[in-house]
């Protein structure tokens, strides 16, 4: 099928993703308006995703659509905000087919109907080589109550939600290079293709979490980002990092791999510090919301990360997480 051109594609197949938004007017303006409730702030974020280096040929094209929804989705998790609204900007390479963008935006309208959110607006264009997708999403807090990386305190807990290192066996399960049992392998899978952003227990950590961030690029380079911005250290140990019965087994087969699961990245964990005193009170939340929450380390005085094993000695890497340059 040939492909349409930009009006038609708008018309035809984003603006059905709009219905129900007021302020997004049928995508037919220029503008949207998106409201917040009295008392609160807009919060606003964004990621993009790039053919080649956030997803391959491999990927299906609805996947491709949830998780560049879910990713932004987990900012906003991070930050305790309830999603409105987003904004849509898609460079389409010629190579890429009407029936590829069709199944693109069914997996967006699939995961709209699950998190309550609409499209509103954005940007679509030609790109003379590759394939680059981006999503400006936007949320709302209780004003003053947005959870910042910035907030952590010596003496506080580090915990996790979930499990860690996933995708990064769930990648080379793709790639062929990691063979497991197939409902293993289709656990990690569906972990690097379609991540669950913890909306619900971000909202349930404002007031409670002193920072927080979600773990994108990696779980001991998000950590030290909090590090910074916090002006502290963190110790982690590495047996209390949670990991999945399919991580378990796949490190059964590469032993080692536990420390590249640390810095790679695209887990879209929350990762965040509390109080020691309300150690209860986080597992009254987790309890509450479904979402498992393991305390991993503590804040210290000092700088940088620290990852301890079992007999306390530092373990030493050449990377902390992912970085695209």
């Amino acid at each position: 099928m040939k492909r349409r051109g930009e009006f038609d594609l708008i018309a035809q197949v984003f603006a059905p993703l709009a219905i129900g938004a007021p302020g997004a007017f049928a995508l037919g303006d220029d503008a949207a308006t998106v409201a917040t409730a009295p008392g609160h702030e807009l919060v606003v974020t964004t990621d993009a995703m790039v053919r080649g280096v956030h997803f391959d040929q491999r990927t299906a094209p609805a996947d491709v659509g949830r998780k560049l929804l879910r990713v932004n989705l987990s900012d906003l998790a991070a930050k305790g905000a309830e999603p409105l609204a987003y904004v849509l900007t898609t460079a389409w390479s010629p190579d890429v087919t009407q029936e590829w963008i069709e199944g693109f935006a069914s997996g967006l309208k699939e995961d709209q109907a699950a998190f309550g959110i609409h499209l509103v607006g954005g940007d679509t264009v030609a790109a003379p080589t590759d394939l680059i997708l981006s999503v400006t999403i936007f949320g709302q807090v209780p004003s003053g109550t947005m959870i910042r990386r910035a907030g952590a305190r010596a003496g506080d807990d580090i915990y996790v939600s979930g499990t860690v290192g996933d995708a990064c066996l769930g990648l080379q399960v793709a790639e062929g290079t990691l063979a497991l049992p197939p409902e293993h392998e289709k656990a990690l899978r569906e972990r690097l293709d379609c991540p669950t952003p913890r909306v619900e227990l971000g909202r349930a950590l404002r007031g409670v979490a002193h920072a927080a961030i979600d773990v994108s690029d990696g779980l001991l380079g998000d950590l030290d980002h909090v590090c910074e911005q916090s002006h502290l250290g963190a110790d982690v140990r590495l047996g209390q990092v949670p990991l999945s019965v399919s991580a378990r087994l796949a490190l059964a087969k590469v032993p080692g791999e536990d420390k590249r699961m640390l810095t790679f990245g695209d887990d879209y964990e929350l990762l965040f510090t509390a109080a020691a005193a309300d150690r209860a009170r986080i597992d009254q939340i987790a309890a509450t919301t479904g979402v498992p929450v393991t305390r991993i380390g503590v804040m210290r005085p000092g700088q940088g990360v620290r990852v301890l094993d079992a007999a306390g000695v530092e373990l030493r890497f050449e990377t902390l997480g992912y970085r695209h340059f």
